[in-house]
């Protein structure tokens, strides 16, 4: 009996240990964080030096790498983090940011670039200059997540504006702008384009989960100003996208398959980054959504943090049911794979949402799928529901915040003593790595912390969804494009055709669609695209099992909004 009490008076010692810990932490880099995260917003902010009015510049670093551009997907979370700070009236000098930002953002929206114009798929370029020019380099491209996420942000300002009686400045000034990110969800939210981390070119879950939620609030506040001709087509692509969602998961592995394409397991923070960009506390653990307190969001979270305890040396000696440093996913390579401070903050802010639900709803549930987690924290759990009155409800939502604290208190213990936040710290040593002063590092970090003081977003529509029965692909507008190439060949060989959208196979060579030679040396194939719409292609040759490709560039083309299109070429 005393070598229990003393057990579990050193357990009660280091968790209040722990909890002062990252009091402190919040206490100090709460201010620093904000500031760091102004100071990299033009044109005025320390550190955007070169920036116009509401860019955010991704960080200062200039080299190793150079990240002074401005993405369209960190500026939007950065600025939902400002918009819902402004919005819960902690900080009314915001307002005049705020406005930059959209005023940025809509110029941006008429930038030509390499993935299109405005009208033929330019909404998805991932970056710019922060002059407010077009990034002409080889990239990632496109990036379907950044519209919806810009979505999300305007329309998070919209619903405070019309809260604030100001519904007029929302039609004449939000709503156009939004109305193009809004349409662009709906027409290509099932084509594939390049993940979170513009490394791997498949379906990825954070996009889908961002997707379904811009086109689901969409549609509420479409109808709530008037603009009701598009309900109806956002909400029918809302289902199909929460359909396509169920897809991401695997239920023999108990993940969320964060990309399906790039040959990784899929093991990924895009699951817990979606978790926490889509929680909705009025949707309680909604397992369609993948709430944070959902069995599947729970079950996958394990996963995902477990992959990082044998690879960082930092985690070395850490416990098995306690916090580590995490990353990216655990082949990443760039930097050598490290920790990074947003996902190691990420993991928190899913555990701080879990349990502001569970104290809402006065309960959790444990089920079969998310059974290894719960016992992580008690050996004995079993599945059932249990009541907040309960010594097991008390016990595990004790042991879980203290958990979620653990993730925090590995921030502190590696974030360097002026608080400035990079992208990365050193999975031996802990030293802070790659951009210095990321901007969504500090966005991240600040979000958390709401988390953790019991801060409830805004409900986006989540609760009482339906997922429907049959998942029906986007029937967008779409052209029928002919494709035709002059290339002699030997006896035996043949054309085919593959190319940067679904239809095109992806940039598979396995895949690829083959042409007719019936008017040789001309080849030939007819192939249906989605309309205005920017792509990239290739021919290549298959002859006795090998392959060859054309010469680079990549041919590229646009479709036209309707009728036919023929496109000549010459092998080269």
């Amino acid at each position: 009996m005393r070598v229990v009490l003393l057990s579990a008076l050193c357990y009660c010692a280091a968790v209040f240990a722990q909890s002062s810990v990252v009091d402190s932490y919040v206490a100090k880099e709460s201010p620093i964080a904000k500031a760091g995260l102004l100071a990299n917003i033009g044109p005025s902010g320390a550190k955007s030096a070169g920036a116009k009015a509401g860019v955010v510049i991704a960080s200062p670093s200039t080299t190793n790498p150079n990240y002074l551009y401005t993405w369209v997907r960190d500026s939007s979370l950065v600025f939902k983090a400002i918009i819902d700070l402004y919005a819960r009236g902690e900080d009314s000098s915001l307002r005049g940011t705020i406005d930059n930002f959209v005023a940025a953002e809509t110029t941006l929206q008429q930038v030509s670039n390499p993935s299109g114009s405005v009208s033929t798929g330019g909404l998805g370029e991932p970056k710019f200059n922060i002059d407010l020019t077009a990034f002409t380099g080889s990239w990632g491209r496109p990036q379907r997540d950044g519209p919806a996420l810009r979505a999300t942000a305007f329309i998070a300002y919209a619903q405070n504006l019309i809260a604030n009686n100001n519904a007029s400045w929302v039609t004449n000034h939000i709503w156009p702008a939004l109305k193009l990110d809004l349409d662009y969800v709906q027409n290509n939210w099932n084509q594939t384009g390049f993940d979170l981390w513009e490394e791997v070119s498949s379906r990825s879950f954070f996009t889908t989960a961002a997707q379904h939620r811009a086109l689901r609030e969409g549609a509420a506040l479409a109808s709530k100003i008037g603009q009701t001709s598009v309900v109806s087509g956002y909400t029918i692509q809302a289902d199909n996208a929460l359909c396509f969602l169920q897809s991401y998961w695997n239920p023999t592995k108990g993940y969320i398959t964060s990309n399906t394409g790039g040959g990784r397991s899929g093991i990924d923070a895009n699951s817990a980054l979606a978790s926490i960009h889509t929680f909705d506390a009025s949707a309680g653990c909604d397992a369609a959504t993948f709430q944070p307190c959902s069995d599947k969001a729970l079950s996958s979270l394990k996963v995902y943090v477990d992959s990082f305890r044998p690879i960082y040396a930092i985690n070395n000696g850490i416990a098995a049911n306690a916090a580590v440093a995490t990353g990216r996913y655990p082949e990443d390579v760039y930097f050598n794979g490290n920790p990074w401070y947003l996902t190691t903050a990420a993991v928190a802010e899913q555990l701080y949402d879990a349990l502001i639900v569970w104290k809402q709803q006065g309960s959790l549930t444990i089920t079969a799928t998310s059974l290894a987690f719960f016992k992580q924290f008690d050996s004995s759990i079993v599945a059932g529901t249990y009541a907040s009155s309960t010594s097991q409800f008390t016990n595990l939502t004790t042991a879980i915040r203290n958990f979620a604290d653990g993730f925090l208190a590995i921030h502190a213990k590696y974030t360097p003593l002026n608080g400035g936040l990079a992208e990365q710290f050193d999975k031996s040593s802990g030293t802070a790595l790659s951009a210095v002063d990321l901007t969504w590092s500090y966005a991240a970090i600040l979000t958390a912390f709401d988390a953790r003081k019991g801060v409830v977003p805004p409900s986006w529509g989540a609760k009482g969804l339906t997922v429907p029965s049959v998942c029906q692909p986007n029937a967008g507008a779409s052209v029928s494009v002919t494709f035709k190439v002059q290339a002699t060949t030997q006896l035996g060989e043949n054309i085919f055709l593959t190319g940067s959208l679904d239809v095109l196979q992806g940039w598979s060579p396995d895949n690829a669609i083959a042409l007719s030679s019936a008017n040789y040396p001309t080849w030939s194939v007819s192939v249906t695209l989605p309309a205005n719409t920017n792509f990239e292609y290739k021919y290549i040759r298959k002859f006795n099992g090998a392959i060859t490709w054309e010469s680079d560039p990549n041919n590229s083309n646009t479709t036209p909004a309707s009728g036919t299109y023929t496109i000549n070429d010459s092998w080269r």
